[in-house]
């Protein structure tokens, strides 16, 4: 058994969903897919402050998350991952070199634009439960608990 302790990252989403219900994606300019906006947590970071720059940086638009909507962890990789749904307050949608395009998608067309893990986290955020999901995945497949 390794004496290192095990290590794990932390990376937060934001979920914006607008007055007609569609949710915000954000187009990565690397590989081309669509996910919603958000990325690692930084050291010394609360969760909604990481949401707050991670939106912001990547999309121009300042938000205020309103609720933890889900948990989920990437068993084959150590990442764990928190969505919040958050409310605009203000900004506007700007380019930059970690969204090449934007698109409000309704929920009906989340599954078939992003990666099936990206489609729960955006999808979960629509549920009325106020407990957020849990989900574990291996990687590719989610096998988790809902």
């Amino acid at each position: 058994m390794s004496s290192e302790l095990p290590r794990h990252s932390v990376a937060v989403a934001g979920i914006l969903i607008d007055g007609q219900g569609r949710a915000l994606l954000i187009q990565r300019p690397e590989n081309g897919r669509w996910e919603p906006p958000g990325g690692v947590l930084e050291l010394a970071e609360t969760f909604r402050d990481g949401v707050r720059r991670e939106v912001k940086e990547e999309t121009g638009l300042d938000v205020e998350p309103e609720a933890l909507t889900g948990v989920y962890k990437n068993l084959a990789h150590g990442i764990v991952a928190l969505a919040f749904r958050c409310r605009v307050l203000g900004g506007d949608l700007t380019l930059n070199a970690e969204a090449s395009a934007f698109r409000w998608a309704a929920p009906a067309e989340v599954p078939g634009l992003t990666t099936e893990v990206f489609a729960y986290r955006i999808l979960d955020a629509y549920r009325d439960d106020p407990a957020p999901a849990v989900r574990e995945h291996n990687g590719v497949n989610l096998v988790g608990l809902a």
